[in-house]
């Protein structure tokens, strides 16, 4: 028995299925959490995201790329200094971040678990101020 390839993006034709595809994993949607924040180097994004390697890094962060959701800017100066930032797609997910984090806020808060003392205050402004229809 052969196995099938999966569907391209393209090919898949469920907007949910697709969105999903594209934050397919927990460090695709922390890397745009962090960028959310403000642009940052690779070696910040590495030490924002406790556990994950540089080689996931660096597949995350070019699938990111070539989906479309960040940028990548290439400084010509010694040593080459590269920063990421969301592109206006990318931008574009922070309602479904938003809808994430509150879920995820609402649940901690059901089972004890709730800090938000704990998120740096930038993050707590981008999603709080923001999920009460004020720009941060």
């Amino acid at each position: 028995m052969t196995k099938s390839a999966a569907p391209t993006r393209a090919e898949i034709r469920c907007p949910v299925e697709l969105t999903l595809t594209l934050l397919s994993n927990k460090w695709k949607a922390l890397i745009l959490r962090d960028l959310f924040i403000r642009r940052s180097r690779f070696s910040e994004l590495q030490k924002s995201l406790a556990g994950i390697s540089q080689k996931v890094l660096t597949a995350n962060l070019r699938a990111l790329e070539e989906d479309g959701l960040i940028s990548r800017q290439v400084f010509a100066q010694v040593p080459p200094r590269v920063e990421y930032a969301l592109t206006d797609r990318g931008r574009s997910l922070l309602p479904i971040l938003q809808a994430l984090f509150k879920w995820g806020t609402e649940y901690q808060e059901e089972r004890g678990w709730a800090r938000r003392e704990d998120l740096p205050p930038k993050l707590r402004q981008i999603f709080l101020a923001e999920q009460a229809g004020t720009a941060a």
